[in-house]
């Protein structure tokens, strides 16, 4: 059974902010992050769990929402969350596209596409299984590594990928000490893979 999109023509702005891509294939471009309240996906690791309560953040119009990010030179949107999908991104993707955008996002892959999305992030979570159109939308897998078995967990989602996609590996945060030696040995050993590096927190900025 198809999910359905919670329709709005407002959408729950945790927080944006003009910063550096800290992650993944973008990492070190100049980006304006809108983060947006709301997910279901239950990550236990999650650094951003303030973001899972939709009700908790104030709920913007699409216009103020597309004002704000015109303030700041980049022309590079990271839609994220929480889980930006649960909600329909046609409206403020259009709007968004429409001022020279390009827009990028983020997504647990746990709720179907919508809007106009120039580059899809897919890091998939236990906690909720992904829809399987992923795989061929998909341009940059991201799977967290926060204990050894996910290694397997992130082949199982490698194999399904379409064959563009690029795939990083990426430590939990809190596990960064014990996890990355692991990660650079097992990149080392299956160079299909990447390292996505949180460059953003070693450089202190948001």
């Amino acid at each position: 059974m198809e999910k359905e999109l919670i329709k709005t023509e407002r959408l729950p702005v945790m927080e944006a902010f003009y910063t550096i891509q800290g992650e993944g294939f973008f990492t070190g471009h100049p980006a304006y992050f809108i983060r947006l309240g709301g997910c279901d996906v239950g990550c236990v690791w999650c650094d951003v769990k303030d973001s899972w309560d939709a009700d908790a953040h104030p709920k913007m119009d699409v216009s103020t929402i597309v004002k704000e990010a015109l303030e700041y030179p980049a022309r590079k949107i990271v839609l994220t969350g929480g889980e930006p999908l649960m909600y329909n991104l046609d409206e403020l993707t259009s709007a968004l596209k429409n001022e020279g955008f390009q827009i990028n996002i983020e997504t647990s892959g746990a709720y179907p596409l919508s809007g106009k999305l120039d580059w899809i992030t897919f890091s998939p979570k236990k906690f909720k299984a992904p829809l399987t159109e992923f795989y061929e939308a998909a341009h940059e897998l991201k799977v967290i590594i926060f204990n050894k078995s996910d290694f397997a967990w992130a082949e199982s989602f490698a194999e399904k990928m379409n064959p563009d996609c690029k795939l990083y590996l990426q430590t939990e945060w809190g596990k960064q000490d014990k996890m990355m030696p692991q990660i650079v040995e097992y990149v080392k050993a299956n160079p299909k893979w990447q390292i996505s590096i949180q460059t953003h927190k070693f450089i202190n900025v948001p």
